[in-house]
Order: structure tokens, then sequence, then C-alpha cells
């Protein structure tokens, strides 16, 4: 017999939880929570009643993963003309110069990109680092990781532990802001 999939509300200590109720030929219970939505796959013979409970028994999970989900949900950098763009990221720039020229770093030039995988690039042969249009959208703090990221690559050309010790000492929460901008969309 087949079942069809049911949207099902069921009361928890800690407020009521909607979830999808999938019945499929499997063993086991699966649990999942993807963005808003809470979707269980149950065997065939689980009866609806069955399905509320073993919903209220992982309530406290439910709750941890659907503010996990928020809390993580990704942004869209706002779109800014390019002219915009160049002025953001240039003071971005400026903000980070002075951080890192003690170390022997002179300006590069800047150049802007719309870019589908990578916030910024560093080419420390040419003297030129490439920034993401996007990231013209992002805070500022953002910026400033991105900007100094590719200019310690003036120093160190990989990601190694001379990179990371620079990096931890012109900017010691340089990791949060890489986590934070995970966030956002390219």
């Amino acid at each position: 017999m087949d079942y069809p999939e049911q949207t099902r509300t069921v009361r928890t200590d800690r407020g009521p939880v909607t979830y999808t109720l999938t019945r499929k030929v499997i063993r086991n219970w699966n649990l999942h929570v993807r963005g808003e939505q809470v979707l269980l796959s149950a065997p065939l013979r689980i009866s609806n009643l069955q399905a509320d409970l073993f919903i209220q028994s992982r309530a406290d999970w439910i709750f941890v993963a659907l503010d996990r989900q928020r809390q993580t949900a990704r942004r869209t950098p706002e779109q800014l003309p390019r002219a915009e763009c160049m002025r953001v990221l240039s003071a971005a720039l400026g903000r980070m110069l002075p951080v890192i020229h003690p170390l022997g770093v002179a300006r590069p030039e800047l150049r802007l990109r719309k870019m589908r995988s990578q916030w910024g690039n560093c080419h420390y042969q040419q003297g030129y680092i490439t920034l993401n249009v996007a990231l013209a959208g992002c805070p500022e703090h953002l910026q400033d990781y991105v900007v100094l990221h590719e200019l310690v690559h003036f120093l160190h050309h990989d990601h190694g532990p001379e990179f990371k010790a620079t990096m931890t000492r012109l900017m010691p929460d340089w990791k949060d802001r890489r986590r934070e901008l995970k966030l956002y969309i390219l």
C-alpha cells in the first residue's frame, strides 16, 4: 500500500513542530532539518501516532537544528554600481595597508572582477590584487579580512603556517571573519 506524503503538526514542550511525513520501504527512521523544513521518513508500518511521538521525543534536537539553520542562512551581498565598488574596496585597501606596510608590502594595484568562486586573489609577481565586486556589498570588517588576506599573500604565497601566523598577528579574529564570510553567497 502506498502512503501519500503528509504534513503534520505536533505539540512539544518547546512549541509546535510541523513536519513532512513520508513512509517508505525502509527499516529505520530518517529525520532531517533542511532550511525551515522538518522531514521524517519512516517505515511503512508506522502509524501517524507513532510518527508524532517520535517527533516529540526528538523535539530538543529539532529546535537546535532549526536554530542552527537560521543562524547560518546564506546572505546575498547588495549589488553596487562598479564605481561604488571601486570606492568601497579602495577604502578597505586603504584601511589595511597601514597594517601590513611595516612588513614591507607596498600598495598593490587594485582590480575588480565579478567572480563565481572566490572573494579575491593575489598576483604578487605582477603587483596587483583582484577583488570580487560582490565583496563591496559585504560588511566593512569582512572586506578588511579579504583585503588583508590578499595582502599577506605578498609575504606568503600559500596558506601555510607562516601565512596563518601572520594573519593571526595582524588580525587576531580573522578565522571568525572567514567563518562569517562563508554565510554570504558569491
